[in-house]
């Protein structure tokens, strides 16, 4: 890693010595003021220090073994002149061919049901739902209390699991009754985002000022408090071009407060933050104490990855449970097999859902859902995991 130390009259006038020396994926290691010059003692002159850093040798990608163009094209031919052959000669006899198919599958769903739940408390038609909940990452004990729900309500009826889902999608529809889906409102004049490295703050901040410039016509303004990565800051400073809105740079809390009182007449202030290790309690301590604003109308959320593992979800957010959260927004729904983490988030820690983005497409790609959106999300696997 090169590691290199620039030194300016301003903060900004750093930034751009560092972009030029080092390139936009340069991050800063530490900054400090300090005086230089003078006439014995006096009349020091203000500068700052800015320790920054770049990795020189990237970690290569893997080279993965590719089928020349010509021969996939070929292949696929074949391939589709296989399965127009086989459609042919087993017309006649496709469904009974697809009944098959099922059964086979549904003795195979209860077979691992029975090998690997030997104390299961459910029968078995009701223990495939449960263990379906399951592989979707539902907490145990909401799975559980969803399937027993259902199962004692109809104790006396032989249902197939595909009989039995539309029951599971009601029990979801009943825990989520009580949960916010709400959005941005009027009120919010300061709307912070807050979470890890990577899971698309800036973007996420970007699709919802879009909206509110173009569909709400509301006056806006950014402010960005991620100066950890040079890249940041370009690609905030991008979307208020392209939308025509003013942007600030804060270093500071004093930088901040600065910042916000210039933009006090605007509508709705969009405020990005670091993503940074949120494992550090330091950091996290500092963040809190920064987002901590008086005399405005505040709401923070927190951006979390459906992509990520639930459990690393879930000590995030822990890491974040003493800060005024609002609500939660997911990313990164289109990366993702998985939907549990959204209906534990709401059970276990009684926070509501502003809004889930699909896709990396400004201002698209951005659903504001609801208990109905999220039900069906979760059971909508189920026919997939089965032919798996």
């Amino acid at each position: 890693m090169k590691i290199v130390k620039f030194k300016a009259n301003t903060m900004p006038e750093a930034i751009e010595k560092i972009k030029k020396d080092l390139g936009p994926n340069a991050v800063i290691l530490n900054s400090k003021e300090t005086k230089q010059g003078g006439l014995f003692g006096v009349f020091k002159k203000r500068q700052v220090e800015v320790l920054a850093a770049i990795d020189p040798s990237p970690v290569p990608k893997k080279k993965t073994k590719s089928i020349p163009l010509k021969q996939e094209k070929q292949n696929n031919v074949v391939e589709l002149n296989q399965k127009m052959s086989n459609k042919d000669l087993s017309k006649d006899s496709n469904d009974e061919h697809q009944k098959v198919l099922a059964e086979i599958k549904y003795v195979k769903e209860l077979l691992l049901t029975n090998s690997f739940q030997s104390d299961q408390p459910f029968t078995a038609n009701y223990a495939i739902v449960y263990n379906y909940l399951l592989t979707q990452e539902i907490d145990e004990e909401i799975a559980k209390n969803i399937v027993e729900s259902i199962s004692k309500k109809y104790e006396n009826d032989e249902l197939l699991p595909e009989q039995i889902l539309p029951f599971v999608k009601n029990e979801i529809i009943s825990l989520l009754a009580d949960v916010s889906f709400t959005g941005i409102s009027n009120k919010a004049q300061i709307i912070q985002f807050v979470g890890p490295t990577g899971v698309g703050k800036t973007t996420t901040l970007a699709k919802l000022a879009a909206n509110s410039v173009l569909k709400d016509k509301k006056k806006i303004a950014f402010i960005t408090m991620d100066t950890y990565r040079i890249a940041a800051i370009d690609q905030l400073k991008t979307y208020a071009k392209i939308l025509n809105v003013p942007i600030e740079v804060a270093y500071s809390i004093a930088e901040y407060k600065e910042a916000l009182n210039k933009f006090s007449n605007y509508d709705h202030i969009f405020v990005d933050t670091a993503g940074r290790n949120f494992r550090d309690m330091q950091y996290v301590h500092e963040l809190k104490n920064m987002l901590h604003v008086e005399n405005f109308n505040t709401v923070t959320y927190l951006v979390l990855s459906l992509a990520a593992r639930e459990k690393d979800v879930t000590a995030i957010y822990n890491q974040f449970i003493d800060f005024p959260i609002e609500k939660i927004i997911f990313t990164k729904l289109d990366e993702t097999s998985t939907y549990g983490t959204i209906l534990n988030m709401c059970v276990n820690n009684k926070k509501g859902i502003a809004y889930i983005t699909n896709g990396q497409d400004v201002p698209n790609d951005i659903i504001s859902p609801d208990e109905q959106f999220i039900s069906e999300l979760i059971i909508s696997r189920y026919g997939h995991e089965r032919s798996s």
